[in-house]
């Protein structure tokens, strides 16, 4: 009865693997991720830990990871939590904070949703002092401020101050969607937002410290719609005074050409830190304030480009002393027709570069932006008072000191007429993304054997984050996309809105709106435990030691065995003696015995590690004196997951070897010697009446015939049973290992007897996974 559990088994199996997606993998995409983790493989790795709160979701705004105490800050709706990082996520604090009464009931009354709006949703989280946090709501749409008492390091206290709750409006945003951005500088809070209820008043604001508030000047209208995404400070140079706030964000603004329509740009903005305004021009208003387009577009047939030009992320990678500070920033395209992303560089001296240049000017809404030809005035606008303006008898110690002239023209001149343009003139990473989007971006700098490489941590509206490198290769201007990872971080599909990085951690916090997830960067024992797999990676964090795959840490003494190639990827280079991984080999490796019917469909798997790898199939015959690479057409079909003979001939019987091409390396992944069982022989079987003893084992009635479970076969592989299939398979084939086992030695796990329980379990292992999908997919396909 054996062979006829094989060949049902065959049958069955290849019926239902036929809905698998038909890809060849001869050419696999380079933006393939090469490994891809989910959710579960992430938790039973202990490579990442979930915290959603003691409720099950905080409803999370933001984050602010404080790696002086070891806290990790978290604000949610009507709630603000803290975890510390050297403890297990069970150890946090948590201190409720409501609106006021009345409140919520007074923004229901205006019409706003109870539940998206009406509640005291966080969203402003800064280091005041050494013991106490500013902590900013919309407070059910009346802003709310106040210190929240953190302790010392190595305390773990949370406790809101009471007495110094007050009036969060300038500081921040009404809705809890509004897009908004903010720092805290010498004890003053910088912030970019729309200030009112109606989300309309636009404007940059500083508030907070001894000095009088100082917001944009609303008359001329210096900001259109902004979209803010980052607020930070960033030093020029030495001298303090010169420092700046700098703001990202995007803006609408009328067609430059003076055409129909609205278009979308992205901007760098900055202010001094001691701007206080003007005398008599710009009073409690942005004297310094000046603008920038960042440009992020890939060089296109002709000089035309195609932009991306929706901010939508931007990570700032400050390096060590004498080096300049480079923008990493993130872009989206706002087309209807074609929907992409790009990350673009920029180094700060570029930009410096561009508000030390010309200004932009026009006569008139109608004419063309051109570079201003006028005489600039003294101080040069936009400056800070420092020792750079300081002349004698013009010491100009603050922007109150400037002159009238300097402050009318920096009012009617806040646009830079150059734009910033990224390191190498285009993007280091272009992605069109199929069902998912790009929404945030940290980035670490690893040192490797072979050079130092920028590893990009993207988070996605689909709760996975993608772990990338950009390789520049040779003389070649585009560089070369390396996805290392696809981390499925959270269980079910939401948008990442947070990310924060650890690099003393090695750690990657990563928020979005149900908790919070600590991700650690790499687990190189994922990767296999071979040379070559390791090698393969092309991870940077990792290498091999000689003896596993493991964290790659730089020696400046005697160095140790270890193999990395980054650039290239070659483990024929790197693992010495070594044309293949160990005991993959086609010679050395013993085939698994399989069988399949004559005229039925049979199914052989091969999963590689690496979706990156091309996939070959060859066939040996016993009368061939070699093998030869097998050819797909309508009746043998390559899939993502093997081989499919939607009809089988007894020409088809051999050994088959699957292999992999990576990089110009190849590897065994499975060989299966396939046995095809003649029709005439599976009919003698259908035929023949079960012996005594062997119905109770077989079918579901000790009286029933063979053909009559053959029939309950039939009527499980459709849709609306798909999930009895399993258990057929374990009440007919796994269930009888008595059968199978009295047909195999002792110890012959790939024999006979053993064929049918193997090729039950993936029948089963198949059937579940297709409980998954859905009927259209399944007729689909």
């Amino acid at each position: 009865m054996a062979p006829l559990a094989w060949a049902i088994c065959c049958f069955l199996g290849g019926l239902l693997l036929q809905g698998g997606r038909l890809n060849p993998r001869a050419s696999p995409s380079p933006s393939v991720p090469r490994l891809r983790l989910s959710y579960r493989d992430l938790l039973s790795a202990n490579r990442s830990a979930i915290f959603l709160g003691p409720r099950g979701s905080m409803d999370l705004q933001t984050m602010y990871l404080d790696e002086y105490r070891d806290r990790l800050f978290l604000g949610g709706s009507d709630a603000l939590y803290s975890l510390r990082l050297d403890q297990a996520w069970p150890d946090s604090r948590e201190v409720l904070w409501p609106p006021q009464p009345g409140q919520r009931e007074e923004c229901v009354q205006k019409g706003r949703d109870p539940l998206t709006e009406c509640a005291n949703f966080l969203r402003v989280l800064q280091p005041y002092n050494r013991t106490h946090l500013l902590v900013c709501g919309t407070g059910a749409f009346q802003p709310t401020c106040a210190l929240v008492t953190v302790g010392h390091r190595g305390e773990h206290v949370l406790r809101l101050e009471s007495g110094s709750v007050e009036s969060g409006r300038g500081r921040c945003p009404h809705e809890p969607s509004r897009p908004f951005a903010s720092t805290f500088v010498g004890g003053e809070l910088y912030t970019g937002l729309t200030a009112d209820f109606l989300g309309r008043e636009a404007m940059i604001f500083r508030s907070g410290g001894p000095r009088p508030a100082l917001r944009s000047d609303s008359d001329q209208n210096l900001l259109h719609e902004p979209r803010f995404v980052m607020a930070a400070r960033i030093p020029d140079n030495s001298d303090q005074d010169d420092d700046k706030v700098y703001f990202f964000f995007s803006e609408t603004i009328p067609s430059p050409e003076g055409g129909p329509g609205h278009v979308t740009v992205s901007r760098v903005g900055r202010v001094c830190v001691n701007d206080v305004g003007g005398q008599r021009v710009l009073v409690n208003k942005w004297s310094t304030f000046l603008k920038a387009r960042l440009v992020c577009s890939v060089p296109g047939p002709g000089g035309a480009e195609t932009h991306f030009d929706q901010l939508e992320d931007v990570f700032l990678l400050w390096p060590k002393a004498g080096k300049s500070l480079e923008v990493y920033a993130l872009f989206s395209t706002v087309s209807a027709v074609f929907q992409g992303f790009a990350v673009c560089v920029y180094h700060m001296v570029d930009i410096w570069e561009v508000f030390n240049g010309p200004f932009a000017h026009r006569d008139g809404p109608q004419h063309q932006w051109g570079p201003y030809g006028g005489k600039v005035p003294f101080p040069r606008p936009g400056v800070c008072p420092s020792k750079m303006t300081a002349q004698p008898g013009q010491p100009f110690g603050t922007t109150k000191d400037y002159p009238d002239e300097v402050l009318h023209f920096v009012r009617a001149h806040p646009l830079m007429f150059h734009s910033v343009r990224p390191r190498r003139g285009r993007p280091v990473l272009v992605k069109t993304p199929l069902g998912q989007q790009l929404r945030q971006i940290v980035v670490d700098r690893v040192e490797a054997e072979d050079g130092t490489y920028d590893v990009l941590f993207l988070g996605t509206d689909s709760g996975s984050v993608l772990k990338v490198i950009a390789l520049q290769t040779g003389g070649s201007a585009e560089p070369e996309e390396v996805v290392l990872e696809e981390l499925q971080v959270f269980k079910v599909p939401v948008p990442i809105t947070e990310m924060e990085i650890s690099v003393k951690r090695q750690t990657l916090y990563v928020g979005s709106r149900l908790g919070v997830a600590r991700l650690r960067l790499h687990r190189c024992e994922t990767y296999g435990s071979a040379c070559a797999e390791c090698c393969l990676a092309r991870d940077p964090y990792c290498a091999w030691d000689g003896a596993s795959c493991a964290r790659y840490r730089p020696s400046p003494g005697k160095r140790r065995f270890r193999r990395q190639d980054i650039r290239h990827g070659n483990p024929a280079g790197q693992c010495l003696g070594q044309t293949q991984s160990p005991g993959t080999e086609a010679s050395g490796q013993p085939a698994t015995r399989v069988f399949g019917t004559e005229h039925n469909s049979t199914f052989l798997e091969c999963l590689p590690r690496s979706p990156q790898a091309a996939v070959r199939w060859f066939l040996q015959r016993p009368e061939d004196e070699g093998p030869d690479q097998v050819k797909t057409d309508e009746r043998v079909v390559q899939t993502e997951q093997g081989l499919l003979f939607r009809r089988l001939s007894r020409l088809d019987a051999g050994t088959y070897t699957c292999t992999t091409l990576e990089h110009g390396f190849s590897q065994t992944v499975v060989r299966l010697a396939l046995e095809v069982i003649a029709a005439a022989e599976l009919d003698s079987l259908f035929s023949r009446e079960p012996r005594l003893g062997e119905p109770s084992s077989w079918g579901r009635r000790a009286s029933a015939p063979p053909k009559a479970w053959y029939k309950d076969i039939l009527q499980l592989t459709g849709f609306a049973n798909l999930p009895r299939v399993d258990e057929y398979c374990e009440r007919v084939w796994c269930r009888s290992t008595g059968a199978f086992r009295s047909r195999g030695k002792p110890g012959q796990a790939k024999g006979k007897g053993w064929a049918g329980l193997e090729l039950g379990k993936k029948v089963k292992s198949r059937a579940q996974a297709e409980r998954n999908r859905t009927p259209r997919e399944v007729e689909a396909t």
